[in-house]
C-alpha cells in the first residue's frame, strides 16, 4: 500500500518529521511518500496562511496525481487547514484529513476530547474544521500552548508547554487529548503517560484509517457534494511537491 503524507507547508523539515510519524505509525508493507508544496507558507498560522496553503496543497496533489506516480491513499496533514473538501473532488483515492482522523479516534476512547495546538489564533480554524467534519459536539477545549508552529523544534519547551495546556483541557473536561499540529507528532510518547491520559497523534491516526479505508476497498462517494469537479477552464501553478530526500 502507497500513502502520500502532504505537509500544508513549504518547510521540508517538518515534512520529514511528520513523515518519520507516519512511518512509525504504518503498517508493514505500507510505503509513505512525504510531498512539500513548492510554493504558499513556511507555517500554517491564521486564516490568509490557511487558504494560500490549501490552494498550494491542491496544486501540489493535482500535479503529483498527473505524474503517474501510482498511490492508494492521500493524508492531508494540516491540523484545521483549508483543503479536504477540494482534495476529496479532486482525488479517486481516499483523503484522510489528520484533524478529522484525531477527532475520530479520540471519541472511540473517551466521551469528550480536548485538542492541543500551537497559538490561540489557530482555535477558530481548528473549531469549524472540527464542526464541519461532525465531531465538534464532543469537543470539550482547544487550548493554545501558545507556541508558533516553527517552535516545536524545542523538544523541552514543547513538552513543558503542552503539558501545561493539556491540564488545562482536562480542568475543561476532556477525558482523551489530540495533537493539534502535524509538527507536534511523536510528542504523545512524552506526554501521555505524565498526563495519565490517551493522546491521539493525527497522523498516525490518518495513516491508520487511511489504510483501513484501502484495504476495506471504500474510497469517496461521488453522489452530491464530492461528485467529480465540472469541466471548465481552470488556472494552474505549475509547482509540484517533491519528496523529501531519503
Amino acid at each position: 500500500m502507497r500513502i502520500v503524507v502532504t505537509n500544508c507547508n513549504t518547510t521540508r523539515s517538518m515534512t520529514e518529521e511528520i513523515v518519520r510519524g507516519a512511518r512509525d505509525a504504518a503498517s508493514t508493507g505500507t510505503t509513505v511518500t512525504g510531498l512539500t508544496p513548492a510554493w504558499g507558507v513556511e507555517s500554517a498560522e491564521g486564516w490568509l496562511d490557511s487558504h494560500l496553503s490549501a490552494a498550494a496543497v491542491l496544486d501540489a496533489l493535482r500535479a503529483y496525481d498527473a505524474s503517474g506516480e501510482p498511490y492508494d491513499a492521500v493524508v492531508m496533514a494540516g491540523f484545521g487547514e483549508h483543503g479536504r473538501e477540494g482534495a476529496r473532488e479532486l482525488l479517486d483515492v481516499p483523503v484522510v484529513d489528520i484533524t478529522e482522523a484525531a477527532a475520530h479516534l479520540a471519541c472511540l476512547l473517551g466521551r469528550r476530547y480536548g485538542v492541543v495546538t500551537t497559538l490561540d489564533r489557530a482555535r477558530g480554524q481548528i473549531e469549524d474544521s472540527l464542526h464541519a467534519a461532525g465531531v465538534a459536539r464532543n469537543c470539550a477545549a482547544v487550548v493554545g500552548t501558545g507556541l508558533g508552529v516553527l517552535d516545536l523544534g524545542d523538544e523541552e519547551r514543547t513538552v513543558r508547554a503542552f503539558l501545561a495546556a493539556g491540564a488545562r483541557a482536562r480542568d475543561a473536561g476532556a477525558e482523551v487529548l489530540v495533537l493539534g499540529c502535524a509538527g507536534m507528532t511523536g510528542l504523545q510518547r512524552a506526554v501521555g503517560e505524565k498526563l495519565g491520559m490517551p493522546v491521539v497523534d493525527g497522523v498516525g491516526a490518518a495513516v491508520r484509517l487511511a489504510e483501513s479505508l484501502v484495504g476495506l476497498g471504500l474510497t469517496t462517494s461521488r453522489v452530491g457534494g464530492y461528485a467529480k469537479p465540472l469541466p471548465k477552464g481552470r488556472t494552474w501553478g505549475t509547482g509540484c511537491g517533491r519528496p523529501p530526500s531519503e
